[in-house]
């Protein structure tokens, strides 16, 4: 015996979503069907669903009796199960599109950070650079993310997705930010995770925490662990510090380029600004103030190159960028930025030394020289940097050798009269920290060492120098000639027939959205096609035409080449719920309406007529046929009906060759994919059926809390799609869904 159910839903009666609510006239309907029920045109009143008689009706169907005794049949034949609290939930699935392997999302996926995680602090923006000032708000963030709740940080810009509502599909925050990510250069995408992974192995390095995207701006960023105080608000510029301040900070600078080495990183040039000070007072490197001290130093080659060009003098505009931000990147960083910007030919030998771990130690004794002598020194840099940047972009570069003689010699006298004859070997080895050739320069380590003998001499060194030696020689990246800052243009990539990666280089192929590959909005185009007098409940597409299904019992069938009306189908007495296409010698189109026939209409020099008309078994209470589906090449077509059934009808003789049963309610969509026939019905279930001989396979959603009836399949490879009448989307296998390759976009509407 089946349970009593709502003659309107079909729903079994349970107390909680079904509750039966009896009318003036004795029958018994949902409160939910009641509420949507047309209102005739008197007050108060309400036709009953099974009986059509008008009755009173409360302004409420609450204000209705509960019948308790359909409630009580219902029960003892459906017990509720009980609920086992050990037993696992289920995770909820984003929607991710099919636009990149399923390594790609795997590897990248754990780095993004949720939406809710950063809240952007707008009274500290970084005027013209890509970096941003936030704070962590929240705890729930992935494994491989190393963020805490109230922790300030730094987002770098990394790339940006236009249009992300332009074609008209709306996506998951993390879709959002795959999409960003897989339209990076595999350059860029190797220095993000050689960083991520950099920031996990030692914090004192740069506190590299993760990937965030912002929704407001489409931007993805890096996100870098920010503390309150940087070595610039603690020491100050221009201002006298003792002997022992100085060693303590140089020694702190020193450990902290020491572990950036050994992740085999190299900034090539560094300011204050990049280091910050943590509660230990240990210092540390914000990987986003270097990468935004390099955009400004870009921007001051650019500048002078643009100077240069026009045979004006760049000289002062560099002098204030140097001057502005103290920074003071090496020799051979000052060629290759110049070699990336204006494609130099620089013929002088020397100018080839290439970027590595001692071009750090530049920098690094720069700053400690800008503390120990003091604003003359950074005039003196300042001028020297400047005419150096600006011999190399007008192609002088065997000229800078003799520039670089000059002054030195200049640092030299100043540091020698800043320190008395007691540092002799500390002023050598900042002055060869200073030297034109790289291979010239001391280690990290001895420069640690050389600080701390400031405070201390050790009776006994442990320290091996060789190991330090044995790391300076392995290869190492550098973060501001990485492709992160120099990529001015993300490509986006595709994957092609053969699973290839390619990039783009026509712009015109690539969509500024997050889903359609190689359709731009300007390229759909919209043609309203007129002729029905109600609501359009299916559409059909084959043999150039396309048909349209109606609620006014008639399909309408459309020119494809020219967009017209051809022909409009007629012989349906009821409601035409769905219709199919099939593609055989004599091509057909299979309609079923809500009376239970099943029109086949053959296509005969290319004019539709009607070829079959079949009739499903009628029931009182159930009728109607509300799904079609059909399988290429196959000798079957299956029908959903009212009757709870899904029935196979023979294609040679149309006669019904067998009838699937299960579900509890209308049958009202089936979809087939890969031999596996999908029924989805207003049970809220989705029963699968094996195609070869019609066997049941599983049942899905069975067990899960209700969303409402099903309404909408869609299956494609191993991924199964339902839309739910409460709009909850639910997707089974967690594979890519769908891709979209739409050129021309109709809308049919009714009178």
């Amino acid at each position: 015996m089946e349970p009593p159910e709502c003659p309107v839903c079909l729903q079994p009666f349970d107390g909680e979503a079904t509750i039966p609510r009896v009318l003036a006239c004795g029958h018994s309907a949902c409160d939910s069907c009641l509420t949507h029920l047309p209102k005739p045109p008197f007050t108060r009143t309400i036709r009953c669903p099974a009986c059509t008689q008008l009755v009173t009706y409360p302004e409420s169907p609450s204000a209705l009796p509960k019948n308790i005794d359909l409630l009580r049949i219902s029960s003892s034949l459906n017990p509720k199960p009980k609920l086992n609290s050990s037993s696992p939930t289920l995770p909820l699935l984003d929607f991710i599109p099919d636009l990149w392997s399923h390594a790609f999302f795997n590897n990248w996926k754990d780095w993004i950070t949720p939406h809710n995680t950063i809240s952007i602090d707008e009274s500290t923006p970084v005027n013209g650079s890509s970096l941003v000032y936030g704070k962590a708000v929240n705890l729930k963030v992935p494994a491989r993310c190393s963020m805490k709740c109230r922790m300030n940080v730094s987002l770098f810009k990394v790339g940006s997705s236009t249009g992300n509502d332009e074609n008209g599909f709306r996506y998951s925050y993390l879709a959002k930010a795959m999409w960003v990510l897989f339209k990076l250069g595999d350059g860029v995408l190797a220095e993000l995770e050689l960083m991520l992974r950099s920031g996990l192995m030692d914090r004192r390095v740069c506190g590299v925490c993760g990937l965030w995207y912002d929704e407001e701006d489409d931007c993805l960023y890096l996100v870098c662990e920010r503390k309150r105080t940087s070595l610039l608000n603690v020491v100050g510029l221009y201002t006298e510090v003792d002997l022992s301040s100085f060693a303590v900070m140089g020694m702190e600078l020193c450990e902290t380029v020491s572990r950036l080495h050994d992740v085999e990183l190299v900034t090539g040039c560094v300011s204050l600004s990049c280091f910050g000070v943590d509660h230990f007072g240990h210092v540390f490197l914000d990987v986003n103030e270097v990468l935004m001290i390099g955009e400004r130093v870009r921007e001051m080659i650019r500048e002078s190159v643009s100077f240069a060009q026009s045979n004006s003098d760049g000289k002062t505009l560099a002098s204030n960028v140097i001057s502005e931000i103290h920074v003071f990147p090496s020799p051979e960083l000052s060629i290759e930025f110049v070699r990336k910007e204006c494609v130099v030919d620089l013929e002088c030998q020397k100018s080839t030394f290439a970027v590595g771990y001692s071009s750090d130690l530049w920098s690094l004794a720069c700053i400690l020289l800008m503390f120990l002598v003091g604003k003359p020194f950074v005039e003196e840099t300042c001028d020297f940097m400047c005419s150096y940047v600006l011999k190399l972009v007008n192609g002088n570069a065997c000229d800078c050798e003799g520039l670089h003689v000059a002054w030195l010699d200049k640092v030299s006298s100043l540091l020698y009269k800043k320190l008395d004859s007691n540092y002799v070997l500390m002023k050598e080895l900042l002055c060869k920290c200073l030297s034109l050739d790289p291979g010239t320069r001391p280690t990290v380590n001895d420069m640690w060492k050389c600080m701390r003998e400031l405070i201390i001499s050790p009776k006994c060194d442990v320290i091996v120098s060789i190991e330090r030696e044995t790391i300076s020689g392995s290869a190492c990246h550098c973060l501001l000639l990485g492709d992160l800052l120099w990529s001015s243009s993300k490509t986006n990539k595709v994957e092609d027939k053969k699973g290839m990666s390619n990039d783009l280089k026509d712009e015109n192929l690539v969509v500024k959205g997050d889903v359609i590959e190689g359709i731009c909005k300007n390229s759909l185009t919209c043609t309203d096609l007129k002729g029905h007098l109600d609501c359009i409940s299916g559409l059909a597409i084959g043999g150039g035409f396309l048909f349209s299904a109606s609620f006014d019992k008639t399909i309408n069938v459309w020119s494809l080449e020219g967009l017209n009306h051809v022909h409009t189908l007629k012989g349906h007495e009821h409601k035409v719920m769905a219709l199919v296409f099939v593609e055989r010698e004599v091509p057909l189109c299979i309609s079923g309406d809500n009376g239970g026939d099943v029109f086949i209409w053959a296509i005969v020099d290319e004019k539709p007529k009607q070829f079959k008309r079949l009739t499903e078994e009628k029931d009182w209470r159930y009728s109607g046929i509300h799904a079609l589906a059909t399988v290429s090449g196959s000798d079957f077509f299956y029908t959903g009906s009212g009757d709870k059934s899904v029935k196979a009808w023979s294609m040679h003789d149309y006669s019904v060759s067998c009838t699937m049963n299960g579900h509890k309610s209308v049958v009202c969509t089936l979809a087939v994919c890969n031999g596996v026939l999908y029924s989805g019905s207003w049970d809220g279930t989705v029963r699968l059926w094996c195609l070869s001989d019609h066997s049941p396979l599983a049942v899905l959603g069975e067990n899960t809390s209700t969303c409402g009836s099903v309404l909408s399949l869609a299956a494609h490879t191993h991924t199964l799609v339902a839309a739910h009448e409460s709009g909850h989307m639910k997707a089974e296998k967690t594979k890519t869904i769908l891709k979209i390759y739409l050129r021309t976009f109709i809308r049919l509407h009714f009178y």
